[in-house]
């Protein structure tokens, strides 16, 4: 696979199928994202992986919290401005409302916060997440680094077959991943990534994209 068809296939895949993936895959993916771009050199990623039992313990735990309508830990970094304006506003809903009504879940449904949030405790069946923290002390430029290390390993994952989901909200049960992963209070979590294989016979889901005119200028040229 080259890496146009690993950009163009990658996707946030929400139905994993429950098979394992070798840890040998897992390990040569992530030394190879090693070489992903960082400010200073400073890698200032620190991944966790978590897979079987202290995984399926997680989800319990986390479900556990979102049916029980708990409002979840105070967060560290807000996912969107407060005052998101267009077109990012509109893109975010379109966006939104693709995606959970692929899943099943009506607008009007009452129960739909608490069925969004558990699908996503559940990590969609993956069978493995990947936990990025950052140091406190890391600023907006590091921040960005670690984005680019994990686009590095969701890009290598699609060359292993797999498929992969990035997910912000684990930061809302960042206590309850702190406990499984033994993550000290100086760190920070900045988002999980559910890996797996792609579960066979749901409709896959793309989300449509802004045009290349609207958010690129070529300038002298």
């Amino acid at each position: 696979m080259d890496v146009y068809e690993a950009v163009d296939t990658r996707r946030a895949v929400r139905a994993f199928r429950d098979d394992p993936v070798p840890k040998e895959t897992l390990e040569r993916v992530l030394a190879a994202a090693a070489r992903a771009p960082s400010s200073g050199n400073l890698q200032p990623w620190h991944v966790y992986v978590v897979t079987g039992e202290p995984l399926a313990e997680l989800k319990k735990r986390a479900t556990a919290r979102a049916l029980a309508s708990d409002p979840g830990d105070e967060r560290e970094y807000p996912m969107y401005p407060a005052d998101l304006a267009s077109p990012y506003r509109d893109r975010f809903f379109a966006a939104a409302a693709q995606r959970y009504a692929a899943l099943g879940i009506a607008r009007d449904d009452p129960g739909r916060p608490q069925k969004i949030t558990a699908l996503n405790t559940e990590a969609f069946g993956a069978p493995v997440v990947l936990f990025c923290y950052l140091d406190r002390a890391m600023g907006p430029a590091q921040w960005g680094d670690a984005g680019m290390y994990l686009q590095t390993v969701m890009l290598l994952l699609r060359a292993e077959g797999l498929h992969s989901c990035p997910q912000v909200m684990w930061t809302t049960y960042r206590r309850t991943v702190a406990r499984t992963v033994g993550a000290d209070d100086g760190r920070t979590l900045f988002c999980g990534v559910a890996v797996g294989f792609e579960k066979e016979g749901v409709p896959p889901l793309r989300t449509g994209r802004a045009e290349t005119t609207e958010t690129v200028r070529f300038i002298g040229g």
